[in-house]
């Protein structure tokens, strides 16, 4: 049987003699007090003191989609620093910071983070590791740039081919891991 009441952090919960402390709570000489705004669950099963919050942060987990921005690219790999989690508005709690491995790229082999990702591009990818840092993949058709600006005017690119973007402004080409769906995706 589980009993629920709205409480407050601070609010002391339970006793370690009866409940272990669990999401939501912490313990202090045997009193289990809540850690923030919920509604207070009582499991008498499992005997654990929980608190569910109305409005959870958004922690990112494996095999959730992030939209990110390129920070910088090497020889084998890219960072990005995420901004968004597809279909939620609250901002990401926990780490932003990830990294994207040359093999995580593209389905076909790449051996140059460069043809692929440049510095500035807005890309989706999906979490593939969040230990001992957060690792993201583009493999997939639906992953990779959203938005890229040309690296000389800062003009938006236009998609020319499955692989291919193209500056009208500068009249160059350059070639990306593009996303099924470039030049058609807001975040």
């Amino acid at each position: 049987m589980k009993e629920r009441k709205e409480v407050f952090p601070g609010d002391e919960v339970a006793v370690e003699e009866e409940y272990l402390a669990s999401d939501g709570t912490f313990a202090v000489d045997g009193v289990i007090y809540a850690s923030q705004i919920g509604i207070l669950e009582l499991d008498s099963e499992e005997m654990t003191a929980r608190v569910i919050s109305p409005n959870p942060p958004n922690v990112l987990k494996e095999g959730d989609i992030v939209f990110a921005i390129v920070a910088d690219t090497r020889s084998t790999m890219a960072t990005a620093d995420v901004v968004a989690s597809d279909g939620r508005l609250r901002d990401i709690g926990g780490e932003t910071y990830a990294t994207i491995h040359v093999s995580k790229i593209s389905p076909g082999y790449t051996d140059d983070v460069s043809k692929e990702l440049r510095k500035g591009d807005h890309i989706r990818a999906q979490v593939m590791g969040i230990k001992p840092s957060l690792q993201l993949t583009t493999k997939d058709e639906h992953l990779g740039v959203v938005k890229a600006l040309c690296f000389k005017c800062k003009t938006e690119m236009k998609r020319k081919g499955k692989t291919q973007l193209y500056c009208e402004k500068c009249d160059r080409s350059v070639t990306r891991k593009l996303a099924d769906d470039y030049g058609n995706v807001i975040f």
